[in-house]
Order: structure tokens, then sequence, then C-alpha cells
């Protein structure tokens, strides 16, 4: 299995990840987070510009937390 389908933690990602980009990228290059859903696994997030770098990895629960906590 390749390294982009490894995080941080070494263990494999489910191959079907959808990654959705901010809805505040403007596309300029600027500062930019995708967000990425697949299956039953948890929710990850990575910066757009470095596709094959490193990725939070939270609980769907604890994004879910965080998504009503800053609406």
């Amino acid at each position: 299995m390749s390294d982009d389908h490894i995080r941080s933690t070494g263990t494999p990602l489910d191959v079907e990840t959808t990654w959705f980009k901010s809805s505040y990228s403007n596309g300029s290059g600027g500062e930019c987070v995708e967000c990425g859903v697949g299956g039953i696994g948890p929710v990850l997030i990575r910066d757009s510009k470095q596709d094959c770098g490193p990725r939070l990895s939270f609980t769907r629960a604890s994004w879910a937390t965080f998504l009503r906590s800053t609406l």
C-alpha cells in the first residue's frame, strides 16, 4: 500500500476516501484544507497543497462536535 494511504499513526486508510476542499478555498494557493470521509472510518483533514502529507484523524463524533461548536 502506498504512503498516500497511511495516516500519521501508520494505520491504512480507506482507499475509498472522498476529499472535499474548504468552501473558503479560493484557488489562489492560500491556506486551504480538505476534509476526507469514506466508509465508516474516521474523518481526515489535510493541507490541500500537500495531499500526500500528514493528516489529522478525528472520530466522527468528535468531528460532529467540532462542527456544531463552529456554527
